[in-house]
């Protein structure tokens, strides 16, 4: 089963949809960058062109790092991370579940991915 999704960064500038996998649980990644921000991402990689993403002006940062392989968005106004191309999977993007609208990521069964030995 498929169920539509969206949401948005703190202040709204940068605004997520697709339709994917009914989110059940959530990925925690031990890289550094994944490691320092906390933040809870979708199992699910999502192709690149099922993620809508509209950006209010020049709002959309990215950071890429080690490999440069892997792209994390960012809002610059709030600073909150939204979603990244993975390295495994170029092409598919992971959200954070935090900021999709009616998701409890508090109540989801996390699955820890250990970014940090994987190469």
């Amino acid at each position: 089963m498929t169920q539509a999704y969206q949401g948005s960064c703190h202040c709204g500038a940068i605004k997520l949809s697709y339709v994917g996998e009914i989110i059940e649980k959530a990925l925690r990644c031990t890289c550094s960058i994944c490691s320092r921000k906390g933040a809870m991402m979708s199992t699910e990689a999502i192709p690149q062109e099922n993620l809508k993403v509209e950006i209010e002006g020049d709002n959309l940062g990215l950071y890429k790092f080690d490999s440069k392989i892997a792209k994390h968005y960012f809002c610059k106004t709030c600073g909150i991370y939204t979603h990244h191309e993975t390295m495994r999977t170029p092409g598919h993007m992971r959200v954070n579940l935090g900021c999709i609208d009616g998701v409890e990521t508090d109540d989801l069964e996390v699955t820890v991915f250990d970014g940090r030995n994987l190469l």
